[in-house]
C-alpha cells in the first residue's frame, strides 16, 4: 500500500488512459467494503481505480478484504490526527447508534483538500475522471463539480426501497398504481440529532451530482429504482449490484476459519447464524438473554459476538465479551459455537448447513443473505436498518421480526429470541421463507448472467462513463 496519497503506481497515468475512476468511501466497515467490491467490478473492465481515505481506513479496507486486489491505486491521506484517548464502544449507551465513531467521520471530512488535488492531477492526464463517492462524503467530493472533465456519482449504501420511502414521505405519501407500500417506522430513534445534522449537511451537496448508484438489482427492486428515477430530476439511477461475489470459493480445512470446519459437520439448513455487524455493541443483560434464548431453542447456531468497531481498529487488542450465564459455552458444546473475532460472513451464509440469519439488517447483510438464499430474523438497531427490515419482512417476505421497532428500548427477552429462532428454523412459515429466499437467489444469479438485468445495467454504466 502506498503512503501519503501517492497510490500504488504514483499519480502518473499511462498516456493511453482515457477514463479513471476515483472511489471515496465513508469510513465505516460496511461502506468501505461495498466500494472495495465495486472497485473490483470496475477493474474487470480494464478501467483504473483510485481508492481514497485516511491512512487508518485504507489499512482497514485492505486488511478485511477477503479478495485483495493488487492493482487498485490506494491513496492513504494524512488528515488531522485523532485526539487520544479515542471514545470506545459503549455497551451502556442509551441507543445502539455508534456515536463513538464521530472522530472518524470528522477526520474524513478533512479529505476534501487532498482529494481535490488528486482530482486535478488526474483530470490533467485523463480524458475523463469518474468520481464515485459515498452519499455521506458528498462534501469531500464537491470540488469535482468545478472540473470540466470530472463527473460525480453518488453511491447510496442502503437499498432503493429505504431511500424511496424517504422521498415518498417528503412528497406526502402519494399512491402509485400497482405498488403496495407497507407501513414503515418513522425515523425517530434511527439517528442521534448531531448525526441527522451531518446527514442534512451532506445531502445539500447531492444536487450537484451526475447520477446515483445503488448496490442492488432491478431483479428485486425494479419498481423502487424506477420511482427514484422519476423523483430525481432526470438523473439516472444505476442498480449495479450485487457488488459482492456470488460464488464463494470453498477453502481447504487448513485455511478455513474454525467455524467453517464445524459447519461442515452439520445437517443441511440446520444452523442459524447470529451476527449484528460492525457497529453494534450489545449490553451485558442483552447478551445473557440471547444466550439463554439460543440454548433453549435447541437449534444449532454460530454466534459472532464482538463489540462495535473502534475508531481505529488497530488501536490495541479487541475486547472479548464473556457476559454469558454460568457454564453456557460448556452446555452448548456441539450445539453451537461463539466466534469472538472476525468471521467469514459470506462463507457462512453460502454454506449448505446455514438455514437462517439473525441480523441487524444492515443493507450489506440483507443483500448477502438474499443472494445466498438465507431468510432473516430481523432485529434492527439504528440508521436505515428498521426500514431495511420492513423490505425484508413485508416486501420480499424472506424474514420475520424478532422485535417491534416501537419497542426498541426494551430488553429483548430470552423467550423472544427462542421464539424467533424456532419460527425461522422449525416451522412451515420458516420453510416458505427459505423457499422464497432461494427463488430470489436464483433470480439475482440470472440477473448477473449475460443478458440479465444486472449484467446489462453494468454494461450500460461502463459504456456511459467511457463513451
Amino acid at each position: 500500500m502506498a503512503s501519503n496519497g501517492k497510490g500504488q503506481s504514483g499519480n502518473t497515468l499511462d498516456h493511453q488512459t482515457q477514463v479513471v475512476v476515483v472511489m471515496i468511501p465513508f469510513p465505516a466497515q460496511g461502506h468501505l467494503n461495498q466500494l472495495m467490491h465495486l472497485s473490483r467490478l470496475i477493474l474487470s473492465h480494464n478501467i483504473p481505480v483510485h481508492y481514497v481515505g485516511t491512512v487508518t481506513h485504507i489499512r482497514q479496507a485492505i486488511h478485511r478484504n477477503h479478495n485483495p486486489i493488487s492493482n487498485i491505486h490506494f491513496h492513504d491521506f494524512q488528515v488531522a490526527p485523532f485526539v487520544y484517548p479515542l471514545p470506545y464502544p459503549n455497551n451502556n449507551a442509551e441507543t445502539n447508534f455508534p456515536s463513538h465513531l464521530r472522530p472518524a467521520v470528522e477526520g474524513s471530512l478533512h479529505l476534501r483538500e487532498p482529494v481535490g488535488k488528486l482530482l486535478q492531477s488526474l483530470s490533467s492526464q485523463a480524458r475523463r475522471v469518474i468520481v464515485i463517492h459515498d452519499s455521506l462524503m458528498a462534501s469531500v467530493a464537491q470540488d469535482a463539480t468545478n472540473m470540466p472533465n470530472v463527473e460525480n456519482y453518488t453511491f447510496h449504501s442502503t437499498c432503493a426501497f429505504t431511500n424511496f420511502i424517504y422521498f415518498w414521505e417528503e412528497m406526502g405519501r402519494p399512491s402509485f398504481e400497482g405498488l403496495h407500500v407497507p407501513e414503515n417506522p418513522s425515523l425517530e430513534g434511527c439517528f442521534p440529532t448531531e448525526f441527522m445534522d451531518f446527514l442534512t449537511s451532506q445531502f445539500g451537496f447531492l444536487k450537484f451530482n451526475d447520477g446515483n448508484i445503488y448496490d442492488t438489482s432491478r431483479a428485486i427492486e425494479g419498481s423502487y429504482i424506477d420511482l427514484l428515477e422519476r423523483f430525481g430530476n432526470g438523473k439516472k439511477v444505476w442498480a449495479l449490484g450485487p457488488f459482492h461475489p456470488l460464488a464463494i470459493e470453498k477453502k481447504d480445512s487448513k485455511e478455513s476459519h474454525s467455524c467453517m470446519v464445524w459447519l461442515d459437520k452439520q445437517e443441511p439448513k440446520s444452523v442459524i447464524y447470529v451476527s449484528f455487524g460492525t457497529t453494534i455493541t450489545l449490553a451485558e443483560e442483552q447478551i445473557k438473554q440471547i444466550a439463554i434464548g439460543l440454548e433453549e431453542s435447541k437449534c444449532k447456531f454460530i454466534w459472532v459476538l464482538r463489540d462495535a468497531d473502534k475508531v481505529d481498529i488497530f488501536d490495541g487488542s479487541e475486547s472479548k465479551r464473556n457476559d454469558f450465564p454460568n457454564g453456557f459455552e460448556e452446555r452448548v458444546k456441539g450445539m453451537g459455537i461463539v466466534v469472538r473475532d472476525w468471521a467469514p460472513q459470506l462463507e457462512i451464509l453460502s454454506h449448505t448447513s446455514t438455514g437462517g440469519f439473525m441480523s441487524h439488517c444492515g443493507w450489506n447483510s440483507c443483500l448477502e443473505s438474499i443472494t445466498m438464499g438465507v431468510p432473516i430474523a430481523a432485529w434492527p438497531m439504528h440508521s436505515d436498518q428498521p426500514r431495511n427490515s420492513v423490505f425484508m419482512t413485508e416486501v420480499l417476505k424472506v424474514g420475520l421480526d424478532v422485535k417491534d421497532w416501537a419497542q426498541r428500548n426494551v430488553l429483548v427477552s430470552a423467550t423472544d429470541v427462542e421464539n424467533a429462532v424456532r419460527r425461522l428454523m422449525e416451522t412451515k412459515e420458516g420453510d416458505e421463507m427459505r423457499e422464497r429466499a432461494i427463488r430470489l437467489k436464483h433470480a439475482i444469479q440470472r440477473s448477473i448472467d449475460e443478458g440479465g438485468v444486472s449484467h446489462m445495467e453494468m454494461e450500460s454504466f461502463i459504456a456511459h462513463i467511457t463513451s
